[in-house]
């Protein structure tokens, strides 16, 4: 039989699987992998660069590398290029899936199954040797005719 510990150890590693694997979808719902959370110290230390070579807050670096300002600074900056290869969720992937359904439509025609009516029973009764059947405890069925 379980102690409570082991009960609520039980419940607890339970709800922690189930809070990381929740995470894992999500974040791979929104196009993210391992190598981008491996690549957020990239991205801390070029914003950092940002804010000191140019003024830049957050706000208008990400700009300048998610958002509307990306392509004015790709290309007033080439000199950046290495390091902006570097950034996380720069990669592009797609996935996609070709479904094909295709209805047979050969009208084979279908043999159709001939019932015969046979006035012919081929069937007999036998007597019962038992003495049972003697007594009138188990009777066989009687024609009706």
């Amino acid at each position: 039989m379980l102690t409570k510990v082991q009960i609520i150890t039980f419940v607890l590693v339970n709800k922690l699987f189930s809070i990381t694997l929740s995470f894992i979808i999500l974040m791979q719902s929104f196009g993210a992998s391992i190598s981008d959370i491996a690549q957020i110290d990239e991205f801390i230390e070029h914003a950092q660069f940002h804010s000191q070579q140019y003024g830049d807050n957050v706000f208008v670096f990400i700009s300048k590398h998610y958002g509307k300002l990306k392509l004015n600074h790709d290309k007033e900056h080439q000199e950046e290029k290495e390091d902006h290869e570097h950034l996380p969720f720069h990669h592009q992937s797609h996935a996609s899936l070709v479904l094909a359904f295709v209805l047979n439509t050969d009208k084979s025609e279908l043999n159709t199954v001939e019932f015969l009516e046979s006035n012919t029973h081929k069937f007999y009764y036998q007597a019962p040797s038992s003495s049972l059947h003697l007594e009138g405890l188990f009777q066989p069925p009687r024609l009706s005719a």
